[in-house]
């Protein structure tokens, strides 16, 4: 991993609270993108600076069509964060991709329709790869600690995002 990692972590609610960070301090970070999921939990565990979101808000109150993805990554950038991981209980297409394990994805579709698929818009054209759109250093640092941890490990995947 590289010298000074600040990894934005978005996840269930409850997550925050199993990572085990110390020097904990929840705050409110305003974005023009609108409101974000909630407020992010700062902290650090060893050396990594972590800010934690909760994807669904404190209490599991925003349901997936409604997230607003734009202002949770803004926020996060406001924050300081220079990597984020997304972590997710999602289905498998792969009957060897089973409940429990830890897949980490290599690879992305977007099947999603109702929401901005972009931070670019009038006046601000861009064209961004995602040919690769995962970084690989911080994959293998994550599939090393899952290793550490005994999880069932899968090194690749492609997560497809539907609607809902």
């Amino acid at each position: 991993m590289k010298d000074s990692w600040h990894i934005g972590v978005i996840g269930g609610s409850g997550l925050a609270a199993g990572i085990g960070l110390e020097q904990t301090q929840e705050i409110e970070v305003a974005s023009p993108f609108g409101l974000a999921s909630g407020p992010v939990t700062t902290g650090r565990l060893g050396k990594v600076r972590f800010t934690f979101l909760p994807r669904h808000g404190p209490g599991h109150r925003i349901p997936p069509s409604d997230i607003n993805f734009r202002a949770n990554i803004d926020v996060l950038k406001r924050c300081g964060v220079t990597d984020i991981v997304a972590l997710s209980a999602i289905g498998s297409l792969n009957a060897a991709m089973g409940p429990g394990h830890f897949v980490a994805v290599d690879q992305l579709i977007d099947r999603t329709s109702g929401r901005a698929g972009s931070f670019f818009g009038p006046g601000l054209v861009a064209h961004v790869s995602l040919a690769d759109p995962v970084c690989p250093r911080l994959s293998a640092g994550l599939v090393a600690a899952a290793r550490a941890e005994e999880a069932i490990v899968h090194e690749r995947g492609c997560y497809v995002a539907i609607e809902g």
